[in-house]
């Protein structure tokens, strides 16, 4: 459906915001790309069905290290920027059309993430020795490729959140009387994306380091974790509880 059309009862002709079924479908439309997405990230373990010659399952694992290890890297990094986009959407009430070609962009590249991830596991392994990528011979720039990618995410995740912020008409009335969102919520998404930047271009120079830099994201997601006074449902009453919202209200983890 696209963001202009009417009919719909929940349609909010005054303002263009697009409300009631419309915008629950279009947040399980959502929800259903970026769980087949992370679905597919598992699609190149699915083939290691045969033990190495003499070895066992623990030897398959450490000889498959890439694959596994960009797909544990790769749906846990999925899942948090799911969470996030969980929480900013459980607090509107409707999305107009900037919201609904942001959205489409964002699990746009959440589906095509898969692609890069696969590459990254396969080309660069993440458990690389120095002898393997010297100079980072062989990589081909996946690394800045995988990177990249994920650093898109995060950006059109923030353009989303900021969007919201910039129009309180687009959330329940019960949060617009909140106080704006602090500091660590609004950088956290360019923090992220910068992150991923760096680490991609140092995998161009130093493949095995930036197989261990992404260990760096977890100081920066602590340093701009919202705090909960940033995060809390104020309640119909306004008084900062954690309140279920139908049937996307569970407080998602940031």
């Amino acid at each position: 459906m696209s963001p202009s059309d009417g009919g719909d009862p929940g349609d909010d002709a005054d303002d263009g915001i697009i409300t009631g079924r419309g915008f629950d479908r279009l947040i399980n439309f959502t929800d259903a790309v970026v769980a087949i997405a992370v679905t597919i990230l598992a699609l190149p373990l699915s083939s290691l069905t045969k033990l190495p010659e003499g070895g066992t399952v623990w030897t398959l694992i450490d000889e498959q290290s890439g694959p596994v290890t960009s797909f544990l890297f790769t749906f846990v990094v999925i899942a948090m920027m799911w969470g996030v986009h969980n929480r900013v959407v459980n607090r509107m009430r409707g999305y107009d059309g900037t919201i609904f070609w942001l959205n489409i962009a964002w699990i746009a590249s959440i589906a095509f993430m898969t692609w890069p991830a696969a590459l990254y596991g396969e080309t660069m392994g993440f458990a690389a020795t120095p002898a393997e990528y010297s100079g980072g011979e062989g990589l081909g720039g996946v690394g800045l490729f995988y990177w990249l990618t994920l650093a898109l995410v995060s950006v059109l995740g923030s353009l989303l959140a900021r969007h919201v912020r910039q129009r309180p008409a687009l959330l329940e009335p019960r949060y617009r009387s909140q106080e704006p969102e602090g500091w660590r919520a609004r950088w956290r998404g360019p923090a992220f994306a910068g992150s991923s930047v760096l680490i991609g271009v140092v995998s161009l120079f130093a493949p095995v380091a930036a197989s261990w830099l992404p260990l760096g994201l977890i100081p920066v997601s602590a340093v701009f974790r919202p705090q909960r006074t940033e995060m809390a449902d104020p309640g119909p009453s306004g008084q900062g509880f954690d309140h279920p919202d139908r049937s996307r209200g569970l407080t998602a983890p940031d």
